[in-house]
Protein backbone atom coordinates (compact mmCIF):
# COMPACT_ATOMS: atom_id res chain seq x y z
CA UNK A 1 0.00 0.00 0.00
CA UNK A 2 1.92 3.09 -1.50
CA UNK A 3 1.59 6.13 1.02
CA UNK A 4 2.24 9.88 0.58
CA UNK A 5 2.75 12.90 3.13
CA UNK A 6 2.05 15.96 2.47
CA UNK A 7 4.72 18.38 3.18
CA UNK A 8 5.18 19.70 6.27
CA UNK A 9 1.56 19.22 7.28
CA UNK A 10 2.76 15.74 8.25
CA UNK A 11 -0.60 13.92 6.55
CA UNK A 12 0.26 10.74 5.88
CA UNK A 13 -2.32 8.85 3.46
CA UNK A 14 -3.13 6.24 0.87
CA UNK A 15 -1.91 6.91 -2.56
CA UNK A 16 -5.23 7.81 -3.55
CA UNK A 17 -7.63 10.13 -2.26
CA UNK A 18 -11.37 10.89 -2.49
CA UNK A 19 -12.79 13.65 -4.62
CA UNK A 20 -15.94 14.53 -3.72
CA UNK A 21 -16.92 17.19 -5.95
CA UNK A 22 -19.17 14.27 -8.35
CA UNK A 23 -21.04 13.02 -5.26
CA UNK A 24 -23.20 16.56 -5.55
CA UNK A 25 -24.95 14.57 -8.81
CA UNK A 26 -26.20 11.48 -6.57
CA UNK A 27 -28.30 10.86 -4.14
CA UNK A 28 -27.20 11.33 -0.53
CA UNK A 29 -28.05 7.86 0.44
CA UNK A 30 -25.55 6.81 -2.90
CA UNK A 31 -22.96 9.20 -2.01
CA UNK A 32 -22.98 8.38 2.12
CA UNK A 33 -22.11 4.79 0.89
CA UNK A 34 -19.45 5.24 -1.52
CA UNK A 35 -17.81 7.61 0.98
CA UNK A 36 -17.84 5.03 3.47
CA UNK A 37 -17.03 2.19 1.33
CA UNK A 38 -13.80 4.18 -0.21
CA UNK A 39 -12.82 4.19 3.84
CA UNK A 40 -13.37 0.90 4.97
CA UNK A 41 -11.34 -0.07 1.78
CA UNK A 42 -8.32 2.05 2.90
CA UNK A 43 -8.89 5.76 1.42
CA UNK A 44 -8.55 8.61 4.53
CA UNK A 45 -8.13 11.52 2.49
CA UNK A 46 -11.80 13.50 1.66
CA UNK A 47 -11.68 16.68 -0.78
CA UNK A 48 -14.58 18.81 -1.06
CA UNK A 49 -15.56 22.59 -1.46
CA UNK A 50 -18.30 24.95 -0.59
CA UNK A 51 -18.70 25.56 -3.92
CA UNK A 52 -19.72 21.85 -4.46
CA UNK A 53 -23.51 22.06 -3.37
CA UNK A 54 -24.03 19.42 -0.88
CA UNK A 55 -21.15 17.80 -1.31
CA UNK A 56 -20.20 19.27 2.23
CA UNK A 57 -23.16 17.66 3.99
CA UNK A 58 -22.93 14.15 2.55
CA UNK A 59 -19.34 14.17 3.66
CA UNK A 60 -20.42 15.36 6.90
CA UNK A 61 -23.21 12.47 7.02
CA UNK A 62 -20.63 9.55 6.37
CA UNK A 63 -18.11 10.62 8.77
CA UNK A 64 -20.30 11.27 11.74
CA UNK A 65 -18.78 9.89 15.10
CA UNK A 66 -16.14 8.90 13.29
CA UNK A 67 -14.31 12.48 12.59
CA UNK A 68 -10.75 11.72 13.60
CA UNK A 69 -10.63 8.66 11.68
CA UNK A 70 -10.30 11.05 8.40
CA UNK A 71 -8.86 13.94 6.83
CA UNK A 72 -11.07 16.43 5.42
CA UNK A 73 -9.92 19.06 2.92
CA UNK A 74 -12.39 21.97 1.91
CA UNK A 75 -12.01 25.00 0.22
CA UNK A 76 -13.54 28.75 0.40
CA UNK A 77 -14.18 31.36 -2.57
CA UNK A 78 -14.27 33.96 -0.58
CA UNK A 79 -12.71 37.25 -1.48
CA UNK A 80 -13.56 39.46 1.64
CA UNK A 81 -12.89 38.56 5.36
CA UNK A 82 -16.60 38.79 5.95
CA UNK A 83 -17.16 35.87 3.18
CA UNK A 84 -14.67 33.71 4.53
CA UNK A 85 -15.77 33.42 8.05
CA UNK A 86 -19.44 32.94 6.38
CA UNK A 87 -17.75 30.15 4.18
CA UNK A 88 -15.84 28.53 7.10
CA UNK A 89 -18.82 28.24 9.88
CA UNK A 90 -21.02 26.80 6.95
CA UNK A 91 -18.49 24.09 5.92
CA UNK A 92 -18.22 23.40 9.64
CA UNK A 93 -21.95 22.70 10.14
CA UNK A 94 -22.01 20.82 7.10
CA UNK A 95 -19.14 18.38 7.88
CA UNK A 96 -20.68 18.21 11.19
CA UNK A 97 -16.68 18.97 12.63
CA UNK A 98 -15.28 21.15 15.21
CA UNK A 99 -11.89 21.83 12.72
CA UNK A 100 -11.23 21.25 9.18
CA UNK A 101 -7.90 19.60 8.53
CA UNK A 102 -6.74 21.29 5.47
CA UNK A 103 -8.44 24.65 4.82
CA UNK A 104 -7.96 25.82 0.95
CA UNK A 105 -8.53 29.29 -0.78
CA UNK A 106 -10.30 28.50 -4.20
CA UNK A 107 -8.60 28.90 -7.27
CA UNK A 108 -7.88 32.76 -5.95
CA UNK A 109 -7.59 35.20 -9.31
CA UNK A 110 -4.12 36.09 -6.96
CA UNK A 111 -1.93 34.74 -3.85
CA UNK A 112 -3.82 35.95 -0.82
CA UNK A 113 -0.59 37.13 1.75
CA UNK A 114 -1.04 39.37 4.94
CA UNK A 115 -1.07 42.65 4.17
CA UNK A 116 -2.83 42.42 0.75
CA UNK A 117 -5.78 44.55 2.18
CA UNK A 118 -8.52 41.89 1.39
CA UNK A 119 -7.66 40.29 5.11
CA UNK A 120 -7.97 36.69 3.35
CA UNK A 121 -4.64 35.38 4.60
CA UNK A 122 -5.15 37.18 7.96
CA UNK A 123 -8.50 35.38 8.57
CA UNK A 124 -6.82 32.11 7.62
CA UNK A 125 -4.03 32.84 10.43
CA UNK A 126 -6.67 33.55 13.08
CA UNK A 127 -8.93 30.47 12.28
CA UNK A 128 -5.42 28.28 12.56
CA UNK A 129 -4.93 30.14 15.93
CA UNK A 130 -8.39 29.60 16.82
CA UNK A 131 -8.24 25.72 15.92
CA UNK A 132 -10.67 25.84 13.12
CA UNK A 133 -8.63 24.87 10.85
CA UNK A 134 -5.41 22.99 11.23
CA UNK A 135 -3.59 23.69 8.26
CA UNK A 136 -3.54 26.17 4.97
CA UNK A 137 -3.74 25.35 1.69
CA UNK A 138 -4.30 27.19 -1.53
CA UNK A 139 -5.80 25.34 -4.79
CA UNK A 140 -5.09 27.45 -8.50
CA UNK A 141 -5.18 26.74 -12.58
CA UNK A 142 -2.95 29.58 -12.63
CA UNK A 143 0.82 28.80 -12.90
CA UNK A 144 2.02 32.43 -11.71
CA UNK A 145 -0.41 32.11 -8.77
CA UNK A 146 0.89 28.45 -8.33
CA UNK A 147 4.58 29.46 -8.25
CA UNK A 148 3.98 32.59 -6.32
CA UNK A 149 2.13 30.87 -3.70
CA UNK A 150 5.25 28.45 -3.50
CA UNK A 151 7.73 31.04 -3.98
CA UNK A 152 5.62 32.90 -0.25
CA UNK A 153 6.41 30.05 2.03
CA UNK A 154 3.17 30.98 3.35
CA UNK A 155 0.91 27.73 2.36
CA UNK A 156 1.27 23.94 3.38
CA UNK A 157 -0.24 22.48 0.08
CA UNK A 158 -1.20 23.88 -3.60
CA UNK A 159 -3.85 21.42 -5.40
CA UNK A 160 -3.05 21.68 -8.84
CA UNK A 161 -4.14 20.02 -12.28
CA UNK A 162 -1.80 17.35 -13.30
CA UNK A 163 -1.62 14.27 -14.62
CA UNK A 164 0.54 12.53 -17.63
CA UNK A 165 -0.21 15.24 -20.16
CA UNK A 166 1.66 17.75 -17.59
CA UNK A 167 3.89 20.14 -19.85
CA UNK A 168 7.57 20.85 -18.33
CA UNK A 169 6.61 24.40 -16.30
CA UNK A 170 3.76 22.01 -14.75
CA UNK A 171 6.84 19.35 -13.89
CA UNK A 172 8.47 22.25 -12.30
CA UNK A 173 5.91 22.98 -9.70
CA UNK A 174 6.43 19.56 -8.67
CA UNK A 175 9.57 19.27 -7.67
CA UNK A 176 9.53 22.90 -6.10
CA UNK A 177 7.18 21.43 -4.00
CA UNK A 178 9.12 19.11 -2.97
CA UNK A 179 11.76 21.36 -2.26
CA UNK A 180 9.78 23.53 0.02
CA UNK A 181 8.44 20.57 2.21
CA UNK A 182 5.00 21.51 0.72
CA UNK A 183 2.37 19.24 0.09
CA UNK A 184 1.35 18.88 -4.12
CA UNK A 185 -2.69 17.54 -4.73
CA UNK A 186 -3.07 16.46 -8.22
CA UNK A 187 -6.59 17.58 -9.32
CA UNK A 188 -7.47 16.51 -12.74
CA UNK A 189 -5.60 13.79 -12.46
CA UNK A 190 -7.80 12.37 -15.71
CA UNK A 191 -8.11 15.41 -17.38
CA UNK A 192 -11.34 15.88 -17.14
CA UNK A 193 -12.26 13.18 -18.66
CA UNK A 194 -9.88 13.20 -21.76
CA UNK A 195 -7.53 10.54 -20.53
CA UNK A 196 -9.42 6.79 -20.13
CA UNK A 197 -7.08 4.83 -19.10
CA UNK A 198 -7.00 5.24 -15.24
CA UNK A 199 -4.21 2.69 -14.90
CA UNK A 200 -2.32 4.74 -17.41
CA UNK A 201 -2.51 7.61 -15.03
CA UNK A 202 -2.08 5.83 -11.75
CA UNK A 203 1.34 4.66 -12.65
CA UNK A 204 2.41 8.05 -14.27
CA UNK A 205 1.35 9.90 -10.98
CA UNK A 206 2.94 6.97 -8.66
CA UNK A 207 6.52 7.98 -10.11
CA UNK A 208 6.41 11.40 -7.38
CA UNK A 209 6.50 10.54 -3.99
CA UNK A 210 5.51 13.72 -3.44
CA UNK A 211 2.28 13.35 -4.90
CA UNK A 212 -0.85 12.58 -3.63
CA UNK A 213 -3.75 12.20 -6.68
CA UNK A 214 -7.55 12.91 -5.82
CA UNK A 215 -9.76 10.92 -8.02
CA UNK A 216 -13.53 12.83 -8.76
CA UNK A 217 -15.84 9.47 -7.90
CA UNK A 218 -19.61 9.48 -8.83
CA UNK A 219 -20.08 5.76 -9.16
CA UNK A 220 -19.37 2.66 -7.41
CA UNK A 221 -17.62 1.13 -10.86
CA UNK A 222 -15.28 3.93 -10.72
CA UNK A 223 -14.30 3.78 -7.20
CA UNK A 224 -13.85 -0.14 -7.46
CA UNK A 225 -11.45 0.94 -10.39
CA UNK A 226 -8.94 2.89 -7.97
CA UNK A 227 -9.48 0.90 -4.94
CA UNK A 228 -8.08 -2.41 -6.88
CA UNK A 229 -5.18 -0.05 -7.30
CA UNK A 230 -4.30 0.10 -3.57
CA UNK A 231 -3.45 -3.74 -3.57
CA UNK A 232 -2.36 -4.17 -7.47
CA UNK A 233 -0.82 -0.68 -8.14
CA UNK A 234 0.19 -0.25 -11.95
CA UNK A 235 3.36 0.23 -12.78
CA UNK A 236 4.80 1.71 -15.52
CA UNK A 237 5.35 -1.02 -18.44
CA UNK A 238 6.19 0.12 -21.75
CA UNK A 239 2.90 -0.89 -23.25
CA UNK A 240 2.21 1.84 -21.07
CA UNK A 241 4.41 4.35 -21.56
CA UNK A 242 3.50 3.94 -25.79
CA UNK A 243 0.13 5.04 -24.39
CA UNK A 244 1.18 7.83 -22.59
CA UNK A 245 3.41 9.37 -25.64
CA UNK A 246 0.04 8.85 -27.79
CA UNK A 247 -2.06 10.46 -25.74
CA UNK A 248 0.19 13.38 -25.45
CA UNK A 249 1.22 13.48 -29.07
CA UNK A 250 -2.95 14.20 -29.50
CA UNK A 251 -3.50 16.24 -26.97
CA UNK A 252 -0.75 18.02 -25.67
CA UNK A 253 -1.56 22.10 -27.09
CA UNK A 254 -4.55 24.27 -27.38
CA UNK A 255 -7.35 22.19 -25.87
CA UNK A 256 -10.12 23.22 -23.31
CA UNK A 257 -9.33 21.24 -19.84
CA UNK A 258 -13.32 21.56 -18.77
CA UNK A 259 -12.22 22.92 -15.67
CA UNK A 260 -15.53 25.64 -16.04
CA UNK A 261 -13.91 28.30 -14.50
CA UNK A 262 -14.77 30.49 -17.60
CA UNK A 263 -18.77 30.12 -16.85
CA UNK A 264 -21.44 31.52 -17.12
CA UNK A 265 -22.13 32.17 -20.43
CA UNK A 266 -24.42 34.65 -20.47
CA UNK A 267 -26.09 33.12 -23.97
CA UNK A 268 -25.93 29.67 -21.76
CA UNK A 269 -23.05 27.87 -23.85
CA UNK A 270 -22.41 24.82 -21.98
CA UNK A 271 -18.54 25.91 -22.88
CA UNK A 272 -16.63 23.79 -20.28
CA UNK A 273 -17.80 20.45 -22.68
CA UNK A 274 -18.47 22.22 -25.83
CA UNK A 275 -15.15 23.47 -26.39
CA UNK A 276 -13.23 20.22 -25.86
CA UNK A 277 -16.18 17.99 -27.87
CA UNK A 278 -14.38 17.00 -31.04
CA UNK A 279 -11.60 15.80 -28.68
CA UNK A 280 -14.15 13.87 -26.37
CA UNK A 281 -16.13 12.36 -29.72
CA UNK A 282 -12.83 11.10 -31.10
CA UNK A 283 -11.21 9.59 -27.65
CA UNK A 284 -14.69 8.17 -26.37
CA UNK A 285 -16.96 7.86 -28.85
CA UNK A 286 -20.53 7.66 -27.53
CA UNK A 287 -23.89 8.44 -28.69
CA UNK A 288 -24.18 10.49 -25.83
CA UNK A 289 -22.79 13.42 -27.11
CA UNK A 290 -24.55 13.36 -30.12
CA UNK A 291 -28.18 13.27 -28.78
CA UNK A 292 -31.19 15.98 -29.91
CA UNK A 293 -30.19 17.59 -26.50
CA UNK A 294 -26.76 17.86 -27.11
CA UNK A 295 -27.13 19.55 -30.99
CA UNK A 296 -29.64 21.60 -29.10
CA UNK A 297 -26.52 22.65 -26.72
CA UNK A 298 -23.95 22.90 -29.54
CA UNK A 299 -26.43 24.79 -31.76
CA UNK A 300 -26.09 27.78 -28.72
CA UNK A 301 -22.48 28.55 -30.36
CA UNK A 302 -24.05 29.92 -32.65
CA UNK A 303 -25.46 32.91 -30.19
CA UNK A 304 -21.97 33.58 -29.10
CA UNK A 305 -21.87 37.40 -28.49
CA UNK A 306 -17.89 37.38 -28.55
CA UNK A 307 -17.88 39.51 -25.36
CA UNK A 308 -14.81 38.06 -24.45
CA UNK A 309 -16.11 36.87 -20.83
CA UNK A 310 -14.64 33.42 -21.27
CA UNK A 311 -11.64 34.10 -22.85
CA UNK A 312 -10.56 36.68 -20.30
CA UNK A 313 -11.58 34.21 -17.28
CA UNK A 314 -9.54 31.32 -18.92
CA UNK A 315 -6.67 30.14 -16.44
CA UNK A 316 -4.93 28.87 -19.31
CA UNK A 317 -5.13 31.63 -21.66
CA UNK A 318 -7.42 29.80 -24.45
CA UNK A 319 -9.16 32.00 -27.40
CA UNK A 320 -11.90 30.39 -25.66
CA UNK A 321 -14.62 31.47 -28.70
CA UNK A 322 -12.40 30.53 -31.11
CA UNK A 323 -12.16 27.07 -29.86
CA UNK A 324 -16.40 27.04 -29.56
CA UNK A 325 -16.50 27.86 -33.04
CA UNK A 326 -13.97 25.48 -34.40
CA UNK A 327 -15.33 22.28 -32.31
CA UNK A 328 -18.93 23.40 -33.42
CA UNK A 329 -18.06 23.19 -37.49
CA UNK A 330 -16.29 19.67 -36.96
CA UNK A 331 -19.37 18.59 -34.32
CA UNK A 332 -21.70 19.50 -37.62
CA UNK A 333 -19.48 17.65 -39.78
CA UNK A 334 -19.71 14.43 -37.76
CA UNK A 335 -23.43 14.62 -37.67
CA UNK A 336 -23.74 15.23 -41.05
CA UNK A 337 -21.44 12.25 -42.07
CA UNK A 338 -23.35 10.27 -39.23
CA UNK A 339 -26.39 10.96 -40.88
CA UNK A 340 -25.09 9.91 -44.68
CA UNK A 341 -24.47 6.52 -43.18
CA UNK A 342 -28.16 5.99 -41.50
Amino acid sequence: MAKVTLGKTGITVEKNAFGALPIQRISKEEAVKLLRKAYDSGVTFFDTARWYTDSEEKVGEAFAGMREKVYIATKTGATTAEEFWKDLETSLNNLRTDHIDLYQFHNPAFCPKPGDGSGLYEAMLEAKEKGMIRHIGITNHRLTVAKEAIESGLYETLQFPFCYLATEKDLELVEACKEADMGFIAMKALSGGLITNSAAAYAYLAQFDNVLPIWGVQRERELDEFLSYIENPPVMTEEIKALIEKDRSELLGEFCRGCGYCMPCPVDIEINNSARMSLMLRRAPSEAWLTPAWQEKMKRIENCLHCGKCKSKCPYGLDTPALLQKNYEDYREILAGREKVN
